[in-house]
């Protein structure tokens, strides 16, 4: 964004797709004033809501709604900024947008310029902004705990507060460095300073092993459906989704790709996928399924190895390297063994409930060390890891000169530095504002 973009004053629909009952209009930047006074007959008073004719620049009136305010710093883009509540027809919101557009140094918003804005003016940093992004997109209710915690600064607190331990350190390195022959400098105060860097290495250690729990809760959590042909997969897929999702007929191998449908189980996103049925000496094509069966059964995070209950020991034997939970199909048919961890019959609906509660407790056990301040974007990941290698570096060589030791000090502070956003983020700006719709 070009310091000219900058001072452009930007508009864009902030709210749902038209018609809808009430649509918001939001302004930003230095003309908000002037837009005020031009459609709304003059300048609420700051955050308070009143309610306004909006017309057109020197022509009708075009709805009435409520108009807002919001001043400057206290703002959330940070400059002056300005909303209009008006009825959610297309025609009206067509209407507001065209006066907005006549008006000299007013644009059309782009993706995310908004939140863009406030990161570059400071009312946010680098990880809210993600955070926001993430909040947006949340479908489930530990998704939009996560990312509510992160947009409202619980990764922002626990690495400033780390950055400020490193730069401390620094400092009185250096001071060691520089002063070493005062009296006033203590060489003692260095044990001090590597002692609280190792525990630093520690949080940082303990942050990044609630890695793979904050991906599960943003990215969702793997179900693999493994069985034989026939075992009745695709129709528990159905079962488990309420609706069809895998075709079912009498056919063995009619399941010849990965089919992938996404369920919300007590707030955390699952990714249940049905798979190629196994078996000995299959098609080509099936023979493809089944490969990309197995290879995606290595990086699931749960497989359900499915068998038919009135044909014991028909269930394929493969090492899926994971944690398995194995199910009895089929349950309603005469002759069903037992012996299985949940005994299910899709066509019934027995154990479908059970089953959905014991994928969801394993799922909610892998999740279980999400805190506010989790990583859950690979950026965020790369840098700390940075962090922490550079520090384990600088703890790793004591009798090095510290000279040596207080570089490897300032790269660690440095990946903290652009994990917020502070330095070396001008290569990632359009990469995270281009996720946000035009309003935000």
């Amino acid at each position: 964004m070009t310091i000219a973009m900058f001072q452009d004053t930007i508009f864009a629909l902030s709210s749902g797709r038209l018609p809808s009952g009430v649509a918001v209009v939001r302004v930003s930047g230095p003309h908000v004033r002037m837009v005020l006074e031009a459609m709304a007959g003059g300048v609420p008073v700051p955050r308070y809501a009143a309610l306004r004719a909006i017309k057109a620049p020197g022509g009708g009136p075009i709805d009435r709604g409520l108009v807002l305010f919001f001043e400057g710093a206290a703002s959330f883009s940070g400059e002056d900024s300005c909303e209009f509540h008006l009825h959610g027809g297309v025609a009206s919101v067509a209407a507001v947008l065209s006066a907005l557009g006549g008006l000299p140094g007013l644009r059309l918003a782009d993706a995310g310029e908004f939140t863009r804005r406030a990161f570059l003016n400071g009312k946010i940093d680098f990880t809210q902004a993600e955070g926001l992004a993430d909040l947006i997109a949340a479908e489930t209710e530990a998704q939009r705990r996560l990312a509510l915690g992160n947009a409202e600064g619980g990764q922002k607190r626990a690495y400033e507060e780390w950055r400020k331990r490193i730069l401390h350190a620094r400092a009185m390195i250096e001071a060691e460095l520089d002063f070493a022959d005062e009296a006033d400098v203590p060489g003692s105060a260095a044990d001090q300073i590597w002692a609280d860097m190792q525990a630093l290495e520690r949080d940082i250690d303990a942050n990044l092993g609630s890695v793979r729990a904050g991906e599960i809760v943003r990215n969702g959590f793997d179900v693999i459906i493994l069985g034989a042909p026939n075992a009745g997969k695709s129709s528990l897929m159905n079962a488990l989704a309420r609706r069809d999702v895998s075709i079912i007929t009498e056919e063995a191998g009619t399941t010849r790709d990965l089919v992938e449908v996404r369920l919300d189980l007590n707030g955390i996103r699952v990714n249940l996928i049905d798979t190629a049925g196994i078996r000995e000496n299959p098609g080509h094509i099936e023979e493809i399924g089944i490969e990309k069966a197995l290879m995606r059964t290595h990086d699931s995070d749960l497989v359900l190895l499915v068998e038919d209950a009135s044909v014991p020991g028909s269930a394929p034997l493969v090492d899926v390297g994971g944690p398995l939970m194995r199910v009895g199909l089929k349950s309603d048919l005469p002759g069903a063994a037992n012996g299985y961890e949940l005994l299910v019959s899709a066509r019934t609906g027995e154990g479908l409930d059970e089953l959905r509660d014991a994928i969801g407790q394993v799922a909610r056990v892998s999740t279980a060390s999400v805190a506010d301040a989790t990583p859950v974007r690979e950026r965020q990941v790369r840098e700390l890891l940075r962090c922490r290698d550079h520090l384990r570096s600088a703890l790793a060589m004591p009798d090095a000169g510290l000279e040596v030791r207080a570089e490897e000090m300032r790269l660690a502070g440095d990946a903290l530095a652009r994990l917020v956003g502070r330095i070396d983020v001008e290569d990632l700006l359009d990469v995270v504002f281009s996720q946000f719709c035009v309003g935000k």
